[in-house]
């Protein structure tokens, strides 16, 4: 009555209701329900529905909707029902023209496979040997009947060329290949289906040529449709077409020329690891393989390098390597890809046989048993070691078809409530959870030390934990390393990584190129995850390595000297100005590795010298320009280096990057000049100096400053034009001179901008001319500047021109500054203009390091206010740098040491951390906690360790600012 198995092996039903409306129904939908009830009334029959319906609800519904088919299955046993549905899609739908009939025949011939391997599995009367083939035999003939509709479909419809309309797929020119575990025929109970289509061209004549591509494209998404759709009566495979080559960039069938071209250039070494399960399974075998043939070379190399076994072994190594120890949790376990996994065995096989297979054509199996015993027979592995992993092989795979069978759903995880998985133990087999966790920990624990074994004499590349970066999908222990690290984005970060390693950049097309990259990928993302924000590290790296013209020799460089990986992550993460100027010059690692790039900036006659030296390359203007550009920045980056690193505090930059700024400007005034002069010719007796305002006048520059600039002239008093060919009149030439000056400091080229340059500190700001005669700059000050105009006086100073000119200059600001003031009015003009400051920024962060009460304008204020009030009988006191400014006060005894010392501490404490923000991020930060490499270089910056003590300094160095502020300005005695 029914087929013959073991019913002491069947599993007890879980869900002994789920039975009884199951036979209800079976009952009640099968024409034979004689045969249904004696089924159930049967001591065997009742077990066998309980182990089916009562574990299985996707089983459940087929055995209840295909009541008919699941009597013939009870009846005639696995192997005949088996038979009978190849047979029906092999032969029953060539005669079928209708897409809906097609599809409607394939889910129906599914919902009967999948019912009858069950069954299979279940009373165990195939083994998960013959499970395996079985699923696969199936997926090629259902793959093949909807190539051979596709087809057809489309050469009715004149889009594509057949040999034999009868025989659509033979000698088609057009060929799907399996790989995976449907390529080596291992298929899992609900799996998807990796294909890669593709189709020669030259095979048979097109009427279209240009349409080639698009008419196969189209084929192959309604072979996807035929298999995929979900209907009502279900679906055939789920199809993934991802293993192509870079599936970002090609259509979903290409010419059998672009993939070899593909493979052969930027082929890497996880894509030749997945070609060795490559088979054709529908279309053009022979097409299949021939390709697979052309392709041997690119997969089986018979002298591999040393570096592309390194390349293996660093693909391998990225999956951390668990070597004996810590307790394997069996809740939510994932059993193909975590420890001890399915993964791992394939793995283990797959890599020896990349390394080896070149020289040893009977290692180039696809089924794991085969590979097994060719690698124990050629002595790559003992006997013990293939037979422990083929049996936690087949033991794990069997657990993981029950996991499928339950829902036909693609799941490898346990479930993670122990009652969930003592319901997987029952239907596995077990008396109970207990024995199950037992004999699957075993299992795992046995696979992982063999696995680790790979692992003896090489250093992990896993970092915190798995970092994989093969295949087309992201690694969930991969996903989960990233977020662990501080990555917010790891699908971005895995879809980033798989275009290097598709070598779409210039730095990694070749193949070495991405072997290094592969080697550094842990050390590069863990430098990057410290970094003030991982993920915005992350994108500066890409815009990086983008932007290289090509890759070994940087890769290398790096390779050998780890070191500089932190330094690139620093950057990257900690320093935007920094890392942009990196991207456009990546020579500059060469420099940091000099002796020189440590040592203290160098003074500015040396840096004149050097940047002098540096033009005699210059042939034109602009190449003038460009090697400017090329020199600042470069000692910009150096110094912004130096205080990242902490070899220099941020106050110490200062003098050394205003020294960069005067230096170009000390070179360009007088290369503009001459260039401006061969169409305007020279005013007679003519003169132009910059005046340095602000940041730079005190030498506090910092990075990403502006210079604040004031171009001040004279010339022989009865001249009326300049002497070129094409004449000025005085005003308009050094006007339109200075325009020109600013133009070449400002202006971005190839090698980017210098500066931004600021003029709104002239006398009238920007409704004044540009550039002013010195009588007239003099006499505004003198008559017409407001309080605020002098405060910002104090730390004027000519940086370039003629040096008699420019003690002119000195001597007339100096007159103005130490020209007697009325104390109340000064205090009052000043307490004025702070409240009206203030209204405008409200400095309600702490991170407005400026306008913050008690912050840098505060300290500015009280600093300029006493210079003007002292100037007149102190003249000692006026110094264009605010620290300088307040020992000159506190040495003349006209600030207090306690007050002064607290000034000069709150001083150097703002600076310090302006200086930081300027280089780690945004100068406006959010009140949170900064990522860690901005909070270690600010605590840093600060003096302190933590960063809780940091913001408690700051409110202390604030609190007693604010206080001496509101002190001094007060008193009007």
């Amino acid at each position: 009555m029914i087929f013959d198995f073991d019913e002491d092996i069947l599993p007890a039903g879980i869900h002994p209701d789920h039975t009884e409306r199951t036979i209800e129904r079976w009952i009640a939908n099968a024409e034979d329900s004689a045969f249904c009830e004696a089924v159930a009334s049967d001591q065997r029959g009742r077990k066998l529905l309980e182990a089916v319906a009562g574990n299985s609800p996707f089983l459940a519904q087929n055995l209840q909707r295909d009541a008919d088919f699941t009597c013939r299955l009870f009846r005639d046993g696995p192997d005949a029902a088996f038979a009978e549905v190849l047979t029906a899609v092999n032969s029953a739908f060539g005669a079928i023209k209708d897409t809906g009939k097609v599809m409607e025949a394939l889910r129906e011939a599914k919902r009967h496979a999948s019912l009858t391997i069950g069954v299979a599995d279940i009373t165990e009367v195939w083994d998960v040997d013959r499970v395996m083939l079985n699923l696969s035999d199936f997926a090629d003939a259902t793959i093949s009947a909807a190539a051979r509709h596709a087809l057809r479909q489309a050469s009715d419809a004149g889009r594509i060329p057949l040999a034999d309309p009868n025989d659509p797929e033979t000698r088609s020119g057009y060929v799907v290949l399996a790989l995976g575990k449907l390529g080596a025929r291992e298929l899992n109970y609900s799996s998807d289906v990796d294909l890669i289509v593709l189709y020669d061209p030259e095979r048979l004549p097109h009427d279209d040529p240009d349409m080639i591509g698009a008419n196969y494209v189209r084929v192959t998404r309604d072979i996807v449709k035929l298999l995929e759709e979900r209907t009502a009566d279900g679906y055939v495979h789920r199809t993934d077409l991802r293993l192509r080559p870079d599936p970002g960039t090609t259509p979903v069938a290409i010419s059998t020329m672009a993939a070899e071209i593909y493979y052969e250039s930027v082929g890497q070494n996880w894509e030749r690891m997945a070609m060795i399960r490559a088979r054709p399974v529908a279309g053009d075998i022979e097409l299949g393989e021939e390709f697979l043939h052309h392709l041997r070379p690119f997969v089986w190399r018979k002298n591999l390098d040393f570096a592309a076994i390194q390349d293996i072994h660093s693909v391998k190594r990225q999956i951390t390597a668990h070597r004996g120890g810590g307790t394997i949790a069996v809740n939510g376990h994932n059993i193909k890809l975590g420890r001890g996994g399915i993964r791992e065995i394939e793995f283990f096989a797959q890599t020896q046989q990349l390394i080896w297979g070149g020289r040893s054509p009977a290692l180039r199996g696809q089924n794991l048993e085969n590979v097994l015993d060719a690698l124990v027979e050629h002595g790559r592995i003992g006997q013990d070691t293939a037979t422990d992993l083929l049996a936690s092989y087949r033991y794990l795979r069997r657990i993981e078809h029950r996991l499928q069978m339950i829902d036909d759903k693609q799941t490898h995880e346990l479930p993670k409530t122990d009652e969930k998985v003592e319901e997987v133990a029952v239907f596995a087999g077990y008396p109970d959870g207990a024995a199950f966790r037992e004999e699957l920990v075993e299992n795992l624990q046995r696979v992982e030390r063999h696995y680790a074994a790979l692992f003896e004499d090489s250093q992990d590349l896993g970092a915190q934990g798995s970092l994989v970066f093969t295949g087309n999908e992201l690694h969930p222990d991969t996903e989960a390393t990233l977020r662990d690290m501080g990555f917010d984005d790891p699908g971005r970060i895995f879809n980033t990584v798989r275009i290097w390693h598709h070598g779409r950049y210039r730095a990694t097309r070749s193949e070495r190129s991405r072997q290094l990259l592969t080697e550094l990928m842990p050390q590069l993302l863990g430098a990057l995850a410290k970094t003030a924000n991982a993920d915005i590290a992350f994108v500066k790296f890409d815009e990086f390595l983008g932007r290289l013209p090509a890759g070994v020799q940087l890769l290398s460089l790096i390779h050998a000297n780890p070191d500089l990986l932190d330094l690139i992550a620093m950057v990257m993460g900690d320093a935007p100005l920094l890392a942009d100027w990196l991207s456009r010059n990546p020579h500059l690692l060469d420099y940091v590795l000099t002796d020189e790039f440590d040592k203290p900036v160098e003074d500015a006659e040396t840096m004149l010298a050097d940047l002098q030296h540096s033009l005699t390359e210059a042939d034109h203007f602009e190449h003038v320009l460009d090697i400017t550009r090329r020199w600042t920045n470069d000692h910009k980056f150096r110094i912004g280096i130096q205080v990242l690193r902490g070899a220099i505090d941020a106050v110490a930059a200062g003098p050394g990057l205003s020294s960069v700024a005067e230096t170009v400007i000390k070179v360009l005034m007088p290369t503009v000049e001459t260039e401006f002069a061969k169409q305007h010719g020279q005013v007679a007796g003519g003169t132009l100096s910059a005046i340095a305002y602000g940041k730079l006048g005190g030498r506090e520059l910092m990075h990403g400053s502006d210079l604040d600039i004031v171009f001040v002239y004279d010339h022989a008093p009865e001249v009326e034009a300049s002497d070129g060919p094409k004449p000025l009149a005085p005003s308009v030439y050094f006007m339109r001179l200075a325009q020109r000056i600013v133009s070449a400091i400002s202006a971005p080229t190839g090698e980017g901008r210098l500066y931004e340059v600021d003029l709104r500190l002239r006398p009238s700001g920007n409704k004044g001319p540009i550039a002013v005669h010195i009588d007239g700059y003099l006499d505004y000050l003198q008559n017409s500047a407001w309080t605020w105009e002098h405060m910002a006086l104090t730390r004027a100073r000519p940086i370039c021109g003629n040096g008699t000119f420019q003690d002119r200059i000195r001597a007339g600001i100096a007159d103005i500054l130490q020209q007697e003031r009325d104390r109340d009015t000064l205090f009052s003009d000043i307490q004025d203009m702070r409240q009206r400051m203030a209204k405008e920024h409200k400095g309600e962060s702490i991170w407005d390091i400026k306008h913050r009460s008690g912050g840098l304008v505060d300290i500015e204020f009280v600093t300029q206010t006493l210079q003007l009030l002292h100037a007149s009988s102190a003249p000692a006191v006026l110094s264009t740098s605010t620290a300088g400014a307040l020992t000159q006060l506190r040495q003349a005894k006209l600030l207090q040491d306690d007050i002064a010392n607290t000034l000069l501490s709150s001083l150097t404490l703002w600076q310090s951390l302006q200086s930081i923000i300027r280089l780690t991020g945004p100068e406006r930060l959010d009140d949170g906690i900064p990522p860690a490499g901005q909070t270690n270089a600010l605590c840093r910056a600060g003096g302190v360790e933590t960063f809780d003590q940091l913001k408690a300094h700051m409110s202390v160095q604030a609190e007693q600012t604010r206080g001496l502020f509101q002190h001094i300005l007060a008193s009007s005695e």
